[in-house]
């Protein structure tokens, strides 16, 4: 599992570990499926693309769009008639992060870079002054 943790806080530690759990066997469905997994990093003033972009370690080059909390989570806890079990289950996952990530987080945003080869960062603050949240990739044509 791929993460950066650069923070020695006990409650971002703690924190951290609550939406690893949650992500345990997350995957993000797009042209692509990819794991959903945790980071948390340094204190920060704000959730913004330059923010993103330092810690993900990638360029300005890159295009960066934000979108909106909810938005992100709409279509991944829908319950659509046609889910089978495994659906289902995974809609409830998201619906459990999405309630983690809101309670314990402030300024939620949603973050993705690049081309269609999109890396997605869902970030907020935390009560440390922390950046937390989680990653995922998706390929869009």
């Amino acid at each position: 599992m791929q993460f950066f943790f650069q923070n020695e806080n006990e409650n971002t530690r703690e924190l951290f570990h609550q939406i690893e759990h949650a992500c345990e066997g997350l995957i993000y469905i797009s042209e692509t499926d990819a794991p959903v997994l945790t980071f948390a990093g340094q204190p920060t003033d704000a959730v913004n693309a330059d923010v993103i972009l330092q810690y993900s370690g990638m360029t300005a080059e890159e295009p960066v769009e934000e979108r909106e909390f909810a938005e992100f989570f709409d279509r991944l806890t829908t319950i659509r008639d046609w889910y089978g079990e495994a659906e289902k289950a995974r809609a409830q996952k998201f619906l459990e992060l999405r309630k983690l990530l809101k309670e314990n987080l402030s300024e939620l945003k949603v973050f993705r870079i690049g081309r269609i080869r999109l890396d997605i960062f869902v970030v907020g603050i935390n009560t440390d002054g922390c950046l937390v949240g989680v990653s995922t990739k998706a390929v869009e044509t």
